[in-house]
């Protein structure tokens, strides 16, 4: 029987401990913080849908305000406008936002008849000019340590029939 006392053993078990301690030490200095990412909506076009559902292609300019590049390889959104879940959509695209820089990213959604239902019905009490709260997120996936989070919210401001001019 081999006792953990002896010599070779001890001296093997000592080095996989150090080891181990110097990759966790690495691995953790690469999880420095970092800001958010800044999203903007620039853009919503039509895509084709099926039955009762409506389909958009949701255009966001990302702005990486960090030192390193965002690489990302998927992305998923969500979409609630006034508390509620209107639209969500999923990607497998990949691609980089650089440091420092900005990039448009396409990211196909859908409205389920019932979501667009349930808005109508909750819009209905808001009066023109009057805005609906929203709330956008999701996130860019990016591997193990990689995934970045997003998320941005407002109100859309529905225009007043009675202001917009002729």
């Amino acid at each position: 029987m081999l006792s953990i006392t002896s010599s070779p053993i001890r001296t093997l078990l000592r080095a996989a401990l150090v080891s181990f301690f110097i990759i966790s030490l690495a691995a953790c200095s690469s999880l420095s913080p970092r800001d958010p990412v800044k999203i903007d909506l620039v853009g919503i076009e039509p895509l084709p849908g099926e039955g009762l559902e409506m389909r958009f292609s949701v255009k966001l300019r990302v702005q990486n305000p960090n030192d390193s590049a965002i690489d990302y390889n998927g992305i998923a959104l969500d979409l609630e406008v006034n508390d509620q879940p209107l639209a969500s959509g999923v990607s497998d695209q990949s691609g980089q936002v650089p440091r420092f820089g900005e990039a448009v990213i396409s990211v196909p959604v859908t409205i389920s008849a019932f979501s667009a239902m349930r808005q109508a019905m909750g819009a209905s009490r808001f009066q023109p000019g009057q805005g609906l709260p929203y709330e956008l997120s999701g996130k860019f996936a990016g591997g193990l340590f990689g995934t970045s989070r997003f998320s941005d919210s407002g109100t859309l401001t529905w225009p007043d029939p009675n202001r917009l001019a002729p």
